[in-house]
């Protein structure tokens, strides 16, 4: 048939576009071209494979490829790599063991997603060190795992009791980066029984969240006996064939393994060699249909930039939710529906071991000031549940709002496990897209019940401390 729907990248966004796709145009020929062999994959539960907690990595897998053919009737090509878009002649050319293919398109969503950062230090191509992008660096780290674990066996009969008492058990490992992956990651590994060091280079883990929320994480990340260093930028990784040591400025620690979570970027090579303009956050720029500015082209996933609703400018936030959202989003357009993809907020959320922080909005003062804001900013810590109800915890809650207009920005908050932190974030998520004020939020109708939160819940809470010190601000001469 015609006006093929061309699809490049098989995960999130990709095939979330091709499945409405083709429930809304049942005629329609729909193409994918993925270059490795999984698609659609949750790549956001890798750690906990490489944990153990999720034994089979086919088990992070939402629709198989046979599925895809077979059942939505999308012409599914794993194993073939994308080279080359052609936008005048409107083709693609594919590379695969078979030959090369070129494809004609009506319309074509680039969906080429991110790749791990490598930082620029000596002796990252060694022996022993990994990154954490794909299923088959997941596949590698977990096969790892086991090998330290199985050699421990074999050294340590009665491993369980041995570990309690040795000061190595599996061994010292590193993981660079003190963001998502390598938090996660640090979690894994030492559930492993591996003595880890989480080298960050700034002062606190997790940036983008309060510096009450880092704090709090890094202490529980202490208590779980990882070793912090902090302001350690990593200069080399040192050794011969094989990652030996971690060298930063002041240090040299030695290390059997070293985990690189240091950040992602886009994959947008193959954008910019077809003339596809990227936006100033490095990703490639779209407008709210995610349209590029090259007619019937479309960006959307980790390769893509995205609106924040906060400060209206473009962002580049790369997660699951805005992936698939943005995915259908194109199906419906490509199929005579325009349909926005909507705007982003920059919500996020990481468990450390026995803790939970979220985050959401703008939390940074230099970026709110350079949006035309004036923020200010409360931090309270209010109970979880009801004080007289069993097993009670706490919530910090960190929010901001703009001085002048008491409209919130973003929050960051940090609890134990199970206490609630990162579902209270989703009031305040919606907060931001209605673009409320914080006494807006302090009026807010949630559910209360003495098992799930106090009568004024730590959001109410923290909006009502902010909504004062406005108010006070105010009355000021």
């Amino acid at each position: 048939m015609s006006d093929p729907f061309v699809v490049v990248g098989g995960d999130a966004a990709g095939m979330s576009a091709a499945s409405k796709a083709r429930r809304a145009a049942p005629d329609r020929d729909i193409v994918v071209f993925e270059r490795g062999e999984w698609v659609s994959y949750g790549a956001c539960g890798l750690p906990y494979y490489v944990k153990g907690e999720i034994q089979s990595l086919e088990d992070l897998v939402s629709v198989t490829p046979e599925e895809f053919r077979e059942e939505r009737d999308i012409d599914l090509r794993t194993g073939h790599e994308v080279v080359a878009i052609d936008t005048d002649e409107r083709t693609v050319t594919a590379e695969s063991e078979s030959g090369t293919v070129v494809q004609p398109y009506g319309h074509l969503l680039i969906a080429t997603g991110a790749e791990s950062v490598v930082p620029p230090v000596d002796g990252v191509d060694r022996e022993g060190v990994y990154t954490l992008g794909s299923m088959s660096d997941g596949k590698e780290l977990r096969e790892y795992v086991a090998r330290a674990r199985d050699d421990a066996d074999l050294q340590q009969p009665d491993r369980g009791l041995a570990c309690r008492y040795l000061e190595d058990c599996t061994g010292p490992v590193a993981v660079v980066g003190g963001g998502y992956i390598g938090i996660e990651m640090a979690e894994a590994l030492a559930a492993n029984d591996f003595e880890v060091n989480l080298f960050q280079r700034g002062d606190r883990v997790l940036k983008g969240f309060s510096d009450e929320t880092s704090e709090y994480v890094a202490e529980h990340l202490r208590d779980e006996d990882v070793v912090l260093h902090l302001d350690a930028e990593v200069r080399a990784l040192s050794g011969d064939d094989r990652v030996e040591a971690v060298v930063t400025a002041d240090d040299r620690i030695e290390v059997e393994m070293v985990l690189l979570g240091t950040g992602v970027r886009p994959r947008t090579d193959l954008a910019e060699a077809a003339g596809i303009e990227l936006g100033e956050t490095g990703a490639i720029a779209a407008d709210a249909y995610r349209e590029t500015n090259v007619p019937d082209v479309y960006a959307a996933g980790d390769c893509a930039e995205a609106t924040h609703v906060v400060t209206g400018e473009p962002a580049y936030v790369p997660l699951a939710l805005t992936a698939n959202r943005h995915g259908r989003a194109i199906g419906r357009t490509v199929t005579g529906t325009p349909t926005e993809g909507g705007d982003i907020a920059g919500t996020a959320a990481v468990k450390a071991f026995d803790s939970e922080a979220a985050r959401t909005g703008i939390l940074d003062p230099e970026e709110a000031r350079a949006a035309g804001f004036d923020p200010v900013t409360e931090t309270v810590t209010a109970k979880s549940r009801a004080g007289y109800y069993p097993a009670d915890g706490t919530v910090t809650v960190t929010l901001t709002a703009d001085r002048d207009s008491g409209r919130v920005l973003g929050a960051s908050l940090v609890s134990e496990y199970g206490e609630g932190a990162v579902h209270r974030s989703h009031a305040i998520v919606a907060a931001l897209e209605a673009k409320a004020t914080v006494t807006d939020v302090e009026n807010y109708d949630l559910a209360y019940a003495p098992p799930f939160n106090t009568t004024w819940d730590p959001v109410l809470v923290a909006a009502k401390v902010l909504a004062g010190t406005l108010r006070d601000t105010d009355m000021e001469p």
